[in-house]
């Protein structure tokens, strides 16, 4: 195994390499042609809450593969992430989505909003994640947007932290009070009695119609924007609070070349973005340990993810204010 390239040098100055974000409008528009096939069932869910309330890791233990990142900070998601899960004769299409900003009016949070109006604008099912027992402000801000005629489950999540859970039944009548939600499912993404029960509440709802996609298709996104997702979720994840969330990764190259060593060889570059140079410091780390330990384990995750030998070179630069700045925030490949 060769080590990891880890870079802080010159180079690499177009940072439009991000993959553009999928259209779920005219994903839809195109389902509308499917035939009807007697048996099946297939539909978009939305899985849809505040920020780092739960909503990858339940997407992810849907799907039963890590496609979307997770991490303790807050705004975590930016992008649409959509997961495929076919069993038996019902296909499932979560649709993960960033969590709704109602703080810091920025480029980057109004495009992260425009994702989430986006993707529950037209969908099957909308499963509204909150924490069991709790209600916030920002919680009721993303139930304000949601449209009449869309049945809702109210996924009560993180139900394994409730030590009282009479206290549950309380909150749930609030809860119908709040909304008219077609069932309330108390659960933990973790459980994974409570996901297989989740799959049979959520079955039933989706119309009978062909699958969209292939039975062992678990995401239409592509291997270099997975690539971008995992560099920032261990970024975030070696950072901690230190670095503010407005950091992001943009792949410059994203290669697969032959060889007679690998059944895969895939090349990667990609540059971290930060907005001043105390924070590329923190990237970097003390001798660029830091960085070199953000880049041996993102290479190790994507090469479980991707079945190939990875070569993943990470470079760090300054683009001050960048989340403010709308036409970078498009360029980055956010909406």
């Amino acid at each position: 195994m060769m080590n990891d390239a880890t870079q802080d040098g010159a180079g690499h100055d177009d940072l439009t390499g991000s993959e553009p974000q999928n259209d779920l409008d005219a994903m839809l528009a195109a389902a509308g042609t499917r035939a009807v096939v007697p048996g099946q069932r297939c539909g978009v869910i939305a899985i849809v809450g505040k920020p780092n309330v739960g909503k990858s890791t339940l997407l992810n233990a849907l799907v039963g593969q890590k496609i979307s990142i997770t991490s303790r900070k807050a705004q975590t998601t930016r992008h649409r992430i959509t997961g495929i899960r076919t069993r038996e004769q019902t296909q499932f299409i979560f649709v993960d989505t960033p969590g709704f900003q109602t703080r810091h009016a920025t480029a980057l949070n109004k495009s992260l909003n425009k994702t989430v109006m986006g993707a529950i604008g037209d969908v099957d099912l909308i499963l509204f994640v909150v924490e069991a027992g709790s209600f916030t402000l920002a919680d009721a801000k993303v139930l304000s947007l949601f449209k009449p005629g869309i049945p809702t489950l109210l996924i009560a999540n993180k139900l394994d932290n409730v030590h009282r859970r009479a206290e549950i039944a309380p909150w749930l009548k609030g809860m119908q009070e709040r909304h008219p939600f077609a069932e309330f499912v108390p659960m933990s993404a973790k459980n994974k009695g409570d996901i297989e029960r989740l799959y049979g509440i959520c079955e039933k709802y989706l119309p009978e119609q062909g699958w969209w996609y292939g039975e062992d298709e678990l995401t239409d996104r592509s291997e270099k924007f997975l690539a971008s997702e995992t560099v920032r979720e261990k970024l975030f994840r070696f950072t901690g609070d230190e670095l503010p969330y407005t950091s992001t990764v943009v792949i410059d190259k994203f290669e697969e070349e032959k060889s007679k060593q690998y059944k895969r060889l895939v090349k990667i570059a990609a540059t971290i973005v930060v907005e001043r140079d105390n924070h590329k410091m923190m990237v970097i780390g003390d001798k660029g340990e830091r960085l070199k330990r953000i880049g041996t384990e993102a290479r190790q995750e994507l090469e479980k993810l991707m079945d190939a030998k990875v070569f993943l070179e990470i470079w760090v630069k300054v683009r001050s204010g960048w989340a403010d700045d709308e036409a970078r925030v498009r360029s980055f490949g956010y909406e």
